[in-house]
This record gives structure tokens, C-alpha cells and sequence, in this order.
């Protein structure tokens, strides 16, 4: 299961970049999107993975409680991400009317 899950946190990232280094800007929306979903799986897998099982950590002092953390840490990544594609979609489209191109380098500049 791990495996499966790291595997698969590894494509999200390699096509999250890859997307990142494009010159459009829905390709780079896509990217930080992908980007982030990688985040989201890679801090759950943080709080363990255990197949068929309850999430409950067992003390030795107090009953087996569930571990909030996991959850709260992917709960707060949903939002700042889902606000950061939401700014870069004001971003893209402001920038798509102002110089007429979603591209992300304007034409005619030249990077040296």
C-alpha cells in the first residue's frame, strides 16, 4: 500500500512540474493544481497507513483516541490551495485581457 501511494504521490509531482514548465497559463494553473494534490496525499500518508483498521492511536494511559492532525493538516491544504488556484485564475484571465496571450513569457521578450 505504501508503495502504491508513494508511486503515485511521485507522478503527481513529475506531472505537476512538468506542467509547471510550460508556457501557458491553464498549463501552469494544472500544474500547481496537480501540485498540491501531491501535498494533500503526501501529508495524509503522514498519519499512517494501516488497511482495514480504524485511524485510533493507542495510549498506554488514555483509551485509543483518533489522530486529528492528519485530517486538520489535508483539511487546511484543501482551502489554501483551492484560494491559490482561485487567484491564479483571476491572475490568468486578467493577464489573458491585458496583453491579448496566455502565454506566460509576453512575446518578443527574450530570456538570457
Amino acid at each position: 500500500m505504501e508503495l502504491l501511494l508513494a508511486i503515485g504521490i511521485g507522478v503527481l509531482t513529475t506531472a505537476g512540474v512538468f506542467l509547471l514548465l510550460r508556457e501557458r497559463t491553464f498549463s501552469v494553473l494544472l500544474g500547481l493544481t496537480l501540485l498540491s494534490y501531491a501535498v494533500n496525499l503526501f501529508v495524509f500518508a503522514t498519519g499512517g497507513l494501516r488497511v482495514g483498521a480504524p485511524p485510533l492511536l493507542s495510549g498506554h494511559v488514555a483509551p485509543p483516541y483518533a489522530d486529528p492532525l492528519a485530517q486538520a493538516l489535508v483539511l487546511t491544504a484543501i482551502v489554501i490551495s483551492f484560494a491559490m488556484t482561485a487567484f491564479m485564475v483571476v491572475l490568468a484571465i486578467a493577464a489573458r485581457h491585458r496583453l491579448g496571450d496566455d502565454r506566460v513569457d509576453p512575446p518578443g521578450e527574450q530570456v538570457e
